[in-house]
C-alpha cells in the first residue's frame, strides 16, 4: 500500500510558476513508476509526467514537454512537478499516482487506468 497527498498547488498568472510536491509512505520497490496526472472540469484525466526507479529516466507528454519537470528526492520521499510558462489551459486538479512493479515501457505510457494509487490532488489554476 503506498499513501500519497499533494501540496503546492494556487492560483497564478500566466507565464507564472508553481512547483507541485507530492509525499509518499509505504513500501515501494526498484520498479516504482510515479506519476502526476490532471484532470480539467468536463475533460479525461491526462498523464503529465513521470518518473522511474527514482530517477533512472523521465518521460513528459507533449503538453508538459520543455516547461515542466518531474523529479524524485528519496531522502524525503518526495515527487515533485515544478511547473514554468504556465498557461491557462493547464487549469485543473493535479494528482500524484504511483505504480509498482513495472517496466520504464509501462512508466512511459502514462496510463491512468493502470494506476492502483492516487493522491486526492491540488489545485492548480492559472488565469490569463
Amino acid at each position: 500500500q503506498v499513501h500519497l497527498v499533494e501540496s503546492g498547488g494556487g492560483s497564478v498568472q500566466a507565464g507564472g510558476s508553481l512547483r507541485l510536491s507530492c509525499a509518499f509512505s509505504g513500501y515501494i520497490s526498484s520498479r516504482i513508476c510515479m506519476a502526476w496526472f490532471r484532470q480539467a472540469p468536463g475533460k479525461e484525466r491526462e498523464g503529465v509526467a513521470s518518473i522511474y526507479s527514482f530517477g533512472l529516466s523521465r518521460y513528459y507528454a507533449a503538453s508538459a514537454k520543455g516547461r515542466f519537470t518531474i523529479s524524485q528526492d528519496n531522502a524525503t520521499n518526495t515527487v515533485s512537478l515544478q511547473m514554468n510558462t504556465l498557461k491557462p489551459e493547464d487549469t485543473a486538479m493535479y494528482h500524484c499516482a504511483a505504480l509498482d512493479g513495472v517496466t520504464l515501457s509501462t512508466c512511459t505510457k502514462l496510463a491512468a487506468n493502470e494506476f492502483p494509487y492516487w493522491g486526492p490532488g491540488t489545485q492548480v489554476t492559472v488565469s490569463s
